[in-house]
C-alpha cells in the first residue's frame, strides 16, 4: 500500500436538524411553498411539476402541474 491508497481526507459533516426543520428546503428542486404546507415539494426540474404528496411520503411522487401545486401551497 502505498501512500496515495490512504483515504485521508474528512468525512462529510452532517449539520444537525432541528425537530421540525426540513433541510431539504435548502435545495433548488423543492418548491418552498408547497414544502411549508407540509407537502413533498419536489419540483421535476424538466417539466416543473410539483409533488404534492405529504412530506417524507413512501414511494414515488406523484407529481402535478403549477396550478395545482398553488392551491396546495395557499
Amino acid at each position: 500500500m502505498n501512500s496515495s491508497d490512504d483515504d485521508s481526507r474528512p468525512a462529510p459533516s452532517v449539520l444537525p436538524v432541528s425537530s421540525g426543520e426540513r433541510p431539504d428546503l435548502r435545495s433548488f428542486h423543492v418548491r418552498e411553498d408547497v414544502a411549508l404546507a407540509g407537502r413533498c415539494g419536489n419540483v421535476h426540474l424538466a417539466t416543473g411539476r410539483t409533488c404534492i404528496l405529504p412530506e417524507r411520503h413512501p414511494g414515488s411522487c406523484y407529481f402535478v402541474g403549477p396550478e395545482d401545486a398553488n392551491g396546495v401551497a395557499s
